[in-house]
């Protein structure tokens, strides 16, 4: 690895005719004239990049952000009373909840339900448009926001949780009842749809342009 003035170049594993498994992490050489094959330590699939990675995460992103709006317009819960019917949406619901006993509850949702999803897709877009421009700057903090955007998805379900144990819990027909509505459907796409596309990014393509000398600097 060398460092100039305005960039650093580097030599990635590709360039070497290496290949990183994915499952066990064990570096090693394709056969002779074979440009991938198997990890000879638990013999999964190898390939240098994940294939067709930029178009596939396009893909899921852009249809969890369309599925994104109707999640947030719709109500996720429907609550029957003696009185009549309530439906709320999850804004609705973080106002509901918020009290000087359920104020915790009530930021769990917010933050997991409207901040985190939109946070990732907005992170996953910035490391796609980079990518595919071959930047070479930030890469390290690009490398750890993928890897913080990868750790934190899995923390977006806790609304259909919470909204799922609630209709579970609470049936108390004639007099109440809650069941799921329409927009508990979306978010949980986009949740789904979010995960995918994270797994389908190959992080390795941060540091290419700067392998290839290909640089753009944005």
């Amino acid at each position: 690895m060398s460092t100039g003035a305005a960039a650093e170049t580097y030599s990635t594993a590709m360039r070497q005719g290496l290949h990183g498994c994915g499952v066990c992490g064990l570096i090693s050489r394709p056969a002779p004239g074979a440009e991938e094959g198997r990890c000879p330590r638990c013999d999964e699939e190898l390939a240098f990049r994940k294939r067709a990675s930029i178009q596939r995460t396009w893909a899921y992103l852009l249809s969890a952000a369309i599925c994104y709006v109707p999640a947030n317009l719709l109500p996720v819960l429907t609550t029957t009373t003696a009185t009549g019917t309530d439906s709320d949406t999850i804004l609705q619901g973080v106002v509901l909840l918020w009290s000087p006993t359920g104020w915790p509850l009530s930021l769990i949702v917010l933050v997991a339900s409207i901040m985190i999803p939109s946070a990732k897709i907005l992170a996953l877009a910035y490391l796609l448009v980079t990518a595919r421009r071959g930047s070479i700057k930030n890469n390290r903090q690009r490398v750890r926001l993928y890897r913080m955007v990868e750790f934190i998805g899995r923390w977006s379900m806790v609304d259909v949780f919470v909204d799922t144990f609630t209709a579970a819990l609470i049936q108390l027909q004639p007099l109440m009842s809650v069941s799921p509505a329409p927009g508990l459907l979306f978010f949980a796409a986009v949740v789904v749809l979010t995960m995918l596309a994270v797994e389908s990014f190959d992080p390795r393509l941060i540091w290419d342009a700067a392998s290839s000398g290909e640089q753009v600097h944005a």
